[in-house]
């Protein structure tokens, strides 16, 4: 490896060849400013509040490679007064109602201005003026707010390969938009909102459902309950100081009750009873070598993207509802005749750690009897909203439990909000399913961690092998469907997660800044908890879950059969690909 030497702020440094001086400031402790470089997404020198001085000249350091011999400054009179301007000149063009944005406190360039002693804005021409797009079930864009950092494009074009916004015109008219200026509503968007993880500012927002469940829950005549996703009791209690990674299941359960929501579900059970019906179509594939390989339907922005990019493999797509969608269905029709309630009076919220769940719920084939499964989908940011609105002290509350029978579920459903936990989950059942034989080990290390693609092999009993694939980000998928269209490797099994990381760093989450990004990865840590829950768990394998045998004796029959194909699965729709 090349290594080169030179200087900044009088310190001798030696890093590889091509190591960016923004980088290699930040390895020895100087903090450099930026706003358009987001690690491992964007690095472009669009804001240039990174400069640095070389010489006579002022040049952004996160594209600026480090060479033999330079000198660089980082905090001179000329550094400090170009990254001031920069910021003023943003301000002014920016919709400055920091009070009432969605970001306040959690933005990047409101915290610059702080840092930068930034205390009047010297340039207050004209202003870019632009509508609101509410146009999509999940994503808000305000181009008022936006900086035109381009971590919005990068992240939709080289993570998720999606190309749903991009720049749109030059100098003072540029802005970021959909093709042809087009609502977002109406594009190939598949609403996984890493966009809005990937915004330093409130220029991208989920679309707000607050107001509705409150609605909802004043409503006298409405009976409320609500479920949890198993991505959200990892990350909630980074919203109120505490540690990422900090697992609040108990405390979650208990602010919801006080919230006043009548029960409080755990999407869990409905992730043992996908395994059970997921597991059970593979089986049935495998047997009859049809529509192979099945493709998990977990996750509304994949399903989405495959309707987009891939509509020849729809067949592919497991024809399960995604879990939080059969916990709605049973909601409304087990649950409703067990306690005497007219499903039209049920109302279902579900907490997410994804806005694309807010896209899916209002999907017409995810319903029953003329009802929508799910009514209403709040983020993980939005659950903490309604917690601080109710005045609740999230850190002193006691731990509770989920209400039964919908409330009680494995370890294997807790892992459904990593990355390979679907795969993993499935693969502990389905080899127990097949003989009689009980797994030794049913951690499937080859499924777990953060690589992009990961490939694991299980013999069942009857000797036969069975290939699972596992990809996170749509960039990774589409290898894995290359790999498969190529007929490179014989795959009987792909899970696929549109957030990079899965469901834990799904675009409900809440938002960690870039500069926190170098620091933690909230990928590893919010999946080491949920691991760490699975462990805990006194039953760790869905087939073994007693509630959800009994709901099959009581009320589904069979995984499979006639009824649970009427209520828990579903079909899908082929979308045009502009």
């Amino acid at each position: 490896m090349t290594m080169v030497k030179f200087k900044i702020d009088d310190s001798e440094l030696q890093v590889p060849a091509g190591t960016t001086v923004l980088e290699a400031a930040r390895s020895i402790g100087i903090k450099i400013p930026s706003l358009c470089y987001l690690k491992g997404v964007n690095k472009c020198s669009a804001c240039r509040i990174c400069v640095v001085e070389v010489g006579p000249r002022l040049i952004a350091s996160c594209t600026l490679e480090a060479e033999e011999g330079m000198e660089i400054k980082t905090n001179t009179p000329a550094v400090r007064e170009a990254r001031r301007l920069v910021v003023e000149l943003l301000l002014s063009n920016h919709r400055r109602e920091c009070t009432i944005c969605g970001r306040n406190e959690n933005c990047e360039l409101q915290n610059y201005a702080k840092e930068l002693n930034v205390r009047d804005i010297k340039y207050d021409g004209e202003k870019v003026s632009k509508p609101l797009d509410s146009s999509s079930a999940s994503v808000v864009r305000d181009p008022e707010k936006c900086i035109l950092c381009g971590r919005c494009i990068s992240t939709c074009r080289e993570v998720q390969t999606v190309n749903a916004i991009g720049y749109m015109s030059r100098g003072f008219d540029t802005s970021v938009a959909a093709p042809y200026d087009r609502p977002l509503g109406s594009t190939v968007c598949i609403n996984c909102g890493q966009c809005i993880m990937a915004c330093p500012v409130g220029a991208l927002s989920e679309k707000n459902d607050v107001d509705n469940v409150w609605r909802a829950l004043a409503d006298k005549d409405k009976y409320v309950v609500v479920q949890t996703a198993p991505a959200v009791r990892v990350a909630l209690g980074e919203e109120f100081g505490l540690p990422m990674g900090t697992r609040v299941t108990g405390e979650m359960a208990a602010a919801l009750r006080k919230l006043g929501f009548k029960k409080v579900f755990d999407t869990d059970f409905a992730a043992d009873l996908t395994i059970m019906e997921e597991g059970t179509e593979l089986l049935r594939r495998l047997d009859k070598g049809e529509n192979l390989p099945l493709m998990t339907s977990c996750c509304p922005g994949w399903v989405k993207f495959v309707e987009h990019f891939y509509p020849d493999m729809l067949d592919n797509l497991s024809t399960c509802k995604s879990p939080h969608e059969m916990e709605g269905a049973l909601i409304k029709t087990y649950f409703a005749d067990k306690m005497g309630i007219a499903p039209e009076n049920i109302v279902v919220v579900s907490i997410m750690p994804c806005v694309a769940k807010k896209y899916e719920r209002q999907r017409e084939e995810l319903g029953n009897r003329g009802l929508l499964d799910v009514d209403y989908v709040l983020t993980t940011r939005e659950l903490a909203q309604m917690i601080k609105e109710a005045g609740i002290d999230f850190k002193g509350l006691r731990s509770e439990g989920f209400d039964n029978p919908l409330g009680d579920s494995t370890g294997a459903a807790v892992i459904f909000g990593a990355t390979g936990g679907v795969a993993e989950a499935a693969l502990r059942t389905i080899f127990e399913l097949t003989g009689k034989e009980e797994l030794d080990n049913i951690e499937f290390e080859a499924v777990r961690g953060t690589d992009g693609i990961k490939i694991a092999e299980l013999e069942l009993p009857d000797g036969r092998k069975v290939t699972a694939a596992v990809a996170n980000g749509l960039s990774n998928a589409r290898a894995v469907l290359k790999m498969v269209r190529d007929g490179e490797r014989k795959i009987d099994f792909i899970e696929v997660m549109a957030c990079p990381g899965g469901c834990v760093t799904g675009g409900g989450q809440p938002i960690v800044n870039a500069k926190d990004l170098e620091m933690i990865n909230p990928r590893s840590v919010r999946a080491g908890a949920i691991y760490e829950e699975d462990r805990g768990m006194p039953v760790r394998k869905s087939h073994k879950n007693p509630y959800i045998n009994q709901i099959y004796e009581e009320f589904l029959g069979e995984p499979n059969g006639h009824r649970s194909h009427e209520l828990l699965h579903t079909h899908y729709v082929k979308r045009e690909k502009f």
